[in-house]
């Protein structure tokens, strides 16, 4: 069973940059498609971004296109989100998540997703 841990989270201002990390434990990382969400203040949980169990592909939410780049390392055990160009639309606290694909492909589904980590907080002031 992974467990995961962000990390990376903090107070920008707007236009800045911040990349969030998230450790998984466990020997099967390179199982699970990776995934992160927020929660923005008085919203539900949206999806964000995933990327493939190799890394090779990778989807995104509107908002966050060509601002947001979601990358692994699975010799690192490590899931990141580089966040550029930051808008207080952004504020939110963060998770990642995994979803266990031993066959591959990927999911933007919330529900798919069977661990979650305790999850991250940006903030992003104008």
């Amino acid at each position: 069973q992974v467990q995961l841990v962000e990390s990376g989270g903090g107070l920008v201002q707007a236009g800045d940059s911040l990349r969030l990390s998230c450790a998984a434990s466990g020997r099967t990382f390179s199982s699970y498609a990776m995934g992160w969400f927020r929660q923005g203040p008085g919203k539900e949980r949206e999806f964000v971004a995933t990327i493939s169990r190799s890394g090779a592909n990778t989807v995104y939410t509107d908002s966050v296109k060509g601002r947001f780049t979601i990358s692994r390392d699975n010799a690192k055990n490590t899931v990141y989100l580089q966040m550029n160009s930051l808008k207080p639309e952004d504020t939110a606290v963060y998770y990642c998540a995994a979803d266990y694909r031993p066959n591959g492909s990927w999911s933007l589904e919330e529900y798919e997703y069977e661990i979650w980590g305790q999850g991250t907080q940006v903030t992003v002031s104008s």
